[in-house]
């Protein structure tokens, strides 16, 4: 479950929001970790339908609805104007409703709300469906709403009828949302438009869909109709705990010789905890490629990822055979399983989660752990907690930042391509710069494919947790402060949609715009979602986009390659995406070498308002690290 800066917090104990915001483009939005009083304390009435669902997402703390404007979800976005006019949820317009489900699944992961978004009948709401998809493979709450036609015309030929009666887009819906359903009476919304919340953020979280016909949305609502309290209702306290079973873990842990914790995407809100609990039990810690941005990967304790992308560090220590293996927040997909591997789905996992789903993917551990990660988490310290009131156990050597690097170096697979000139660039090179070079609290965003395999392996910024002691010295290692528990690393497992990182970065930038956003893409994903940079660039959103440009479908062509199959289908034309860029009024640069990625200011890059694009001519015959994917395909060789 993504993990925003307030993730897993009790609702009830959040603060107002802040609603008094500028209208778009030129809003200074904050991080917003609170959530509106409750509906019945919304201050202007609902006046129909579209009024209040709007005025439902306003006490859930939602500031912004992704989505394309059309005639059947005409009165929702009325509803919006008239809420951005008080200050409530605001309309921001993607370039494709595939775009705008980007964007949704990004607002929601930075935040830790719900993401919401919009499309009209037919080819609108088909348009979402594979944004919807990678949501819900990926556990990210959202809000999707499609509209219809007036209810009258079903079965009679109305445009863009997307009921049982034209194409069925409800049910095409129907296997990738938590909740689905067509509103066919307006007395109907209310509780609907409630279950659809409440499934969309319960564990395991994902899309909930509303099919609203139009007319149904632009009907007042009936005289002594009671709208549920919505944030009151919606309160979520931190999961049961399985106090047993958190007590059994603690045993085993005592008893244990050095543990392997393996951090998963759904700990994000635990990472300050699992690091003491690392600390503590004198262990060594792994994570999934979702999980890394939750971590700091200059940290002496840290063994590399295990799974796609991967260092073999971690699969050496996991094929040591160490006597305790906790994984937590994982649901043990290809990705974050490393195929599958018997080297860690083995009777010595003890496997901990909120998700029965996620539970279930491991009948072999030798323990699960039902419960809210965090909680868990904080009982096992205490559990854990030194035999004399307020010692700590002992902290880790203090690393020194070159020390640091040298070691982290040393875990990648190719540590000479980080050094040295060359044109066309290392891809190597390029994302282990790009670590270095950016400010500290960037979120990086990686797209599927070789973008996401290069990320996962070499990308290692400063922590953007780590503070500075008086005199400028670090803490020492092990002492992190945790700022946010929102990731430093985005990618997407599973479902891996192309394009999906370039929408995602733009709802990332907009739910938190204090933290620069780059977007890692590929030339091919760019080519099937690259217009949503004018969002970006329409809002000044400071995002920027890093282009990997080698001619190809990469994975596919390395694929290829690999598995000694036909050479077919993997070239692509060579693009000067920089002037594209241009021809939007966006600065773009294009990065022949290394010398001219040396030449460039990031910090000026990254501090300027609105997207910029660099168009990098990278080395296409550097293989990227994607065994793991040809030995689950059965094609390696």
């Amino acid at each position: 479950m993504p993990c925003g800066p307030d993730g897993g917090e009790a609702l009830s104990q959040r603060p107002p929001p802040r609603h008094v915001r500028r209208p778009l483009p030129a809003c200074n939005v904050e991080a917003n970790t609170a959530l509106a009083p409750a509906f019945a304390r919304v201050t202007e009435p609902a006046q129909d339908a579209a009024d209040l669902i709007v005025a439902a997402l306003a006490a859930l703390g939602v500031d912004y609805v992704f989505g394309v404007p059309g005639g059947a979800v005409e009165p929702l976005y009325n509803a919006l104007a008239r809420s951005a006019r008080r200050g409530g949820p605001q309309a921001v317009v993607a370039r494709n409703e595939q775009g705008a489900a980007y964007m949704a699944d990004g607002y929601a992961r930075e935040t830790g709300r719900l993401g919401v978004c919009i499309a009209t009948s037919g080819p609108g709401a088909t348009n979402l469906i594979t944004g919807v998809a990678c949501a819900y493979d990926n556990h990210v709450p959202l809000l999707v709403i499609t509209g219809q036609p007036p209810i009258r015309n079903f079965g009679r030929g109305a445009l863009q009828e997307s009921s049982c009666t034209g194409i069925n887009t409800v049910a095409m819906f129907r296997p990738c949302t938590r909740y689905n359903s067509l509103v066919s009476h307006a007395e109907q919304l209310p509780t609907k438009l409630f279950n659809a919340l409440m499934q969309a953020q319960r564990a395991p979280s994902g899309p909930s869909h509303l099919s609203i016909p139009v007319d149904i949305l632009r009907q007042p609502l009936a005289d002594g109709l009671e709208a549920p309290d919505f944030a009151g209702l919606l309160r979520r306290a931190p999961a049961l705990v399985d106090l047993p079973a958190v007590r059994q873990l603690a045993r085993l842990l005592f008893s244990a010789r050095q543990p392997v914790w393996l951090i998963g995407d759904g700990c994000g809100e635990a990472a300050n905890e699992l690091m003491q609990l690392v600390r503590r039990t004198e262990g060594r810690f792994i994570t999934t490629p979702d999980g890394k941005g939750f971590i700091n990967p200059r940290h002496p304790s840290y063994r590399g990822v295990f799974g796609f992308g991967g260092h073999a560090s971690a699969a050496e220590l996991l094929q040591g055979e160490p006597d305790l293996v906790i994984a937590l927040g994982t649901g043990f997909g290809e990705f974050s399983s490393g195929g599958w591997s018997t080297a860690l789905l083995n009777s010595r996992l003890v496997h901990v989660d909120d998700s029965d789903e996620n539970l279930m993917r491991s009948p072999m551990a030798r323990l699960h752990v039902r419960g809210h990660i965090k909680s868990v988490c904080e009982q096992l310290i205490a559990l854990l907690a030194p035999s004399h009131q307020g010692q700590e156990a002992q902290l880790l050597p203090f690393l020194h930042p070159q020390m640091a690097r040298q070691a982290y170096e040393a875990m990648v697979d190719s540590p000479q391509a980080l050094r040295g000139d060359s044109a066309p660039v290392k891809p190597q090179r390029l994302v282990a710069s790009l670590g270095e070079r950016c400010p500290p609290q960037t979120r990086f965003v990686a797209d599927a494919g070789n973008s996401a395999a290069w990320a996962v392996h070499y990308l290692a910024p400063h922590d953007q947790r780590s503070a500075r002691m008086p005199g400028g010295a670090f803490l020492p290692a092990g002492q992190e402060r945790r700022m946010r528990s929102s990731s430093w690393l985005r990618v997407t497992m599973d479902f891996a949609p192309m394009g999906w990182a370039i929408g995602s970065a733009v709802g990332i930038a907009l739910a938190n715009r204090r933290c620069p956003v780059v977007c890692l893409t590929g030339d091919g994903s760019y080519l099937m979602n690259g217009q949503e940079i004018t969002v970006a660039a329409e809002l000044g959103l400071t995002v920027l986009y890093v282009v990997l440009n080698d001619g190809a479908l990469g994975m596919v062509k390395h694929g290829q390659r690999l598995a000694g199959a036909e050479p077919i289908g993997f070239q692509l034309p060579q693009v000067d995406f920089a002037a594209m860029a241009a021809a939007m009024g966006i600065p773009g640069h294009v990065v022949r070498s290394t010398q001219d990625l040396d030449a460039l200011d990031f910090g000026a890059l990254l501090s300027r308002r609105g997207p910029t694009l660099l168009d990098v001519r990278i080395d296409g015959e550097e293989v990227p690290p994607m065994n793991l994917r040809m030995r689950t395909l059965g094609t390696a060789r």
